[in-house]
């Protein structure tokens, strides 16, 4: 590989990288990670996903495993509307569309609560920071409220990055 296409692509990586930065990683479990009798429903309600965001599962390799399943899968541990399954130990699933996620550990211990929902909203279309009149109220609001807390999209940040992918695969397919 010529050097000019090597620094092209290790551009490209890192820009990649960084229009990935907005998004939030979520270690199913915590420090506790994918083992049974842990509470995962107590775990998920605590986060708040979105669009774009991954789902991590951490564990040991050949004693667990995780499968996507519907919701009659997950509520009767079984493997009905299986949509994907992994079993690397350290898995990062994206959670790509606005909907509840069902996943499973397909070894038998969903039985010992090993099995996990997760709703994920669309990202908010405006995430303004809250203005000095709506702050004070701002934790009881959100508390009833089933809205999500707005969380700041790159915007610019994958504008920018778009401008420079253009421009810098533009140079090197003119040969300069």
């Amino acid at each position: 590989m010529a050097s000019g296409e090597l620094i092209r692509l290790r551009f490209l990586l890192l820009l990649s990288t960084a229009i990935v930065a907005g998004a939030t990683d979520h270690i199913v479990g915590g420090h506790l990670g994918w083992n049974p009798n842990i509470n995962y429903t107590l775990w998920s309600n605590n986060q708040t996903f979105y669009v774009h965001d991954l789902i991590s599962f951490r564990y040991q390799k050949n004693m667990y495993n995780v499968f996507e399943v519907n919701k009659t899968g997950y509520d009767n541990c079984t493997m009905d509307g299986l949509a994907g399954n992994w079993s690397s130990g350290k898995d990062f699933i994206p959670l790509n569309q606005s909907k509840t996620y069902y996943f499973i550990c397909g070894n038998g211990l969903c039985f010992s609560g090993m099995k996990v929902a997760v709703r994920v909203l669309r990202l908010p279309a405006s995430a303004a920071p809250p203005t000095a009149s709506n702050s004070s109220s701002k934790s009881s609001s959100r508390a009833a409220s089933a809205s999500p807390a707005p969380r700041p999209w790159p915007a610019a940040l994958v504008a920018l990055a778009a401008v420079f992918a253009v421009a810098w695969i533009g140079i090197g397919s003119a040969g300069i």
